[in-house]
């Protein structure tokens, strides 16, 4: 790479100088003014290779107000999102960058922008086009009322989750619970346990290292005590009578459901945390309910997310392992989303 961008020297010098020049310039944009009426001095965006040829193509953009920012946005992401869902990446994205509420958002719009900031708002913008997740972009997710890093390494969390975790603290009002997630990926529901059930013991296992150590920063950051092991969780060895809960949130998507999973899923979330066979779909939770019932104390209660087409499958897999009350529930949307049983 570095020996193609040498090749017509001369040329690429000349646009560096170029570029040099223009970035440390304050000499206006011809014709082009700010809404107080001041000229506006040119930032770049970035320098890249014109292909078949020596020479580097450059963006040019003027400094611009926080409106027209959102308008460029909306612009180049209107055939990308949904308008509902592209308001809340536009109010993300602000939000991050320029620390604006979405009531900032409307109140500066006429503020003029830093070009770094901008230019940072362009870069994202042009990732999003390429259907990278806004949560990978920014590098966290918002999951029970807090802040959780995510890498390609994790799943990203979803709202449905965050319900899941509500419904076990809901049902268990008592203190010093032994609870256990099995596969934790970034560590959202680990976490939010510790920090919402009365001084519980929480233990969070992954078969993942890279999982495992962002779950483990997100620990600290949010100062949250929970203990990590990786392990796999399809040959975990019983533990008798060690939990008091047992949850997991398993790869339970089929093969064959590929075609209806969007772009952005598809392309950058960890396969191995999504799918399953087309001929073993409860291969997992037939591994947990297994180690469930040898390792919850009497009364305790495992909590499962599933898949929609298999809730009545479920019920019936964690009743033959000999877990008693088995139940399913539906999720905000109306899909068969969790499963319980207690031991």
């Amino acid at each position: 790479m570095m020996s193609s961008m040498l090749k017509g020297g001369g040329v690429f010098t000349a646009v560096l100088v170029l570029f040099s020049r223009c970035k440390s310039s304050t000499a206006p944009v011809p014709g082009s003014r700010s809404k107080s009426g001041r000229p506006r001095r040119p930032f770049f965006t970035s320098l890249t290779p014109v292909a078949g040829s020596s020479e580097l193509k450059f963006l040019t953009l003027c400094i611009m107000t926080t409106d027209e920012i959102v308008a460029r946005m909306r612009a180049r992401l209107k055939d990308t999102f949904e308008p509902q869902e592209l308001n809340a990446v536009v109010n993300l994205v602000l939000g991050d960058v320029l620390h604006y509420s979405p009531v900032d958002v409307v109140l500066r719009g006429t503020f003029e922008q830093d070009d770094v900031l901008a230019g940072r708002i362009e870069a994202i913008t042009t990732r999003l086009l390429k259907h990278e997740p806004l949560q990978y972009i920014l590098g966290h997710a918002r999951f029970h009322g807090h802040e959780f890093k995510v890498t390609e390494a994790t799943l990203i969390p979803r709202p449905e989750t965050e319900l899941l975790v509500d419904m076990i603290v809901d049902q268990n009002p008592a203190s010093d619970l032994n609870v256990i997630d099995l596969g934790t990926g970034s560590g959202c529901i680990a976490v939010s346990l510790a920090r919402a059930l009365k001084y519980a013991h929480v233990t969070a296992v992954d078969n993942s290292a890279a999982a495992l150590q962002v779950a483990q920063g997100n620990a600290r950051s949010l100062h949250t005590r929970v203990d990590f092991r990786q392990q796999d969780m399809l040959n975990m060895p019983p533990e008798p009578m060690a939990w008091d809960i047992v949850v997991s949130n398993p790869p339970y998507v089929c093969q064959s459901e590929k075609a209806a999973i969007a772009p952005n899923v598809l392309d950058y979330e960890p396969a191995s945390a999504l799918f399953v066979p087309d001929d073993d779909p409860l291969l997992f939770y037939r591994a947990i309910a297994r180690y469930a019932a040898a390792s919850l104390k009497p009364g305790g209660k495992l909590y499962l997310e599933i898949n929609q087409r298999f809730g009545r499958q479920v019920q019936q897999l964690l009743h033959d392992a000999g877990l008693h009350d088995a139940a399913v529930a539906r999720d905000q949307y109306g899909r068969w989303r969790y499963a319980w049983a207690t031991m």
